[in-house]
């Protein structure tokens, strides 16, 4: 396997532990508005997937979340987050070995930069990407479509054949093997859909320590 010249980091999930506390707020404020959801359904349909694509597959079924929405969803983040997010165990000693090797890094998530902010200021791994955090809102298509991977490769100056991407979610799995580009999916937490991301395409592993060992970085 080639060295790869620049890695593209998901957000949640593989660099913060996010993805439970949000999929249950979701759950439960999808509940509310009559769209009956499981914290188990929203992990695994929802995980990875940016909340104007979620309301859309929501409404389609004929149940509205109003107009402001993500808006809402948005501005209760900080609070939902507040009480402390951690790091995914691991992650920062792996993104420190590929600096290290002359690597280049960058975040693509569906989150906003401003959510970035939040959490990757709570875990202290902000000063790590501050140079290049790329959101779902800078391009027309969220994952699963491969716009917002090209798109971070593009601004990088990098060719998609000389990215990789770690990714947590089917959805970011598909992502980046639609934009030609090997991706390595975590399963680190229980709640990951293993299979679905074994399907997507990636590689999978469950320890940051292990990706180390995957990745050509020496």
């Amino acid at each position: 396997m080639s060295l790869p010249k620049l890695v593209i980091f998901d957000c949640d999930g593989v660099l913060v532990d996010t993805e439970n506390l949000a999929n249950r707020r979701l759950a439960e404020w999808l509940s509310a508005a009559g769209h009956p959801a499981s914290f188990e359904y929203c992990r695994k349909n929802f995980s990875g997937r940016a909340m104007v694509s979620v309301q859309k597959e929501v409404e389609a079924t004929g149940v509205s979340l109003g107009a402001d929405f993500v808006d809402r969803w948005n501005a209760g983040l900080p609070e939902l987050f507040a009480h402390g997010v951690e790091a995914v165990p691991y992650v920062r000693e792996f993104i420190e070995a590929v600096h290290a090797a002359g690597i280049a890094t960058c975040v693509a998530s569906s989150a906003r930069v401003s959510k970035m902010h939040i959490t990757l200021g709570q875990t202290g791994l902000l000063p790590l990407f501050k140079h290049a955090l790329f959101s779902s809102t800078m391009v027309s298509r969220g994952k699963p479509f491969p716009d917002l991977f090209l798109h971070a490769a593009s601004t990088m100056g990098f060719a998609p054949a000389d990215c990789i991407v770690i990714e947590d979610s089917v959805a970011g799995t598909l992502a980046g093997i639609a934009a030609g580009m090997r991706v390595f999916s975590y399963h680190g937490d229980p709640h990951s859909d293993r299979d679905g991301l074994t399907e997507a395409g990636g590689i999978l592993f469950d320890d940051m320590r292990e990706l180390a060992r995957l990745v050509p970085i020496h």
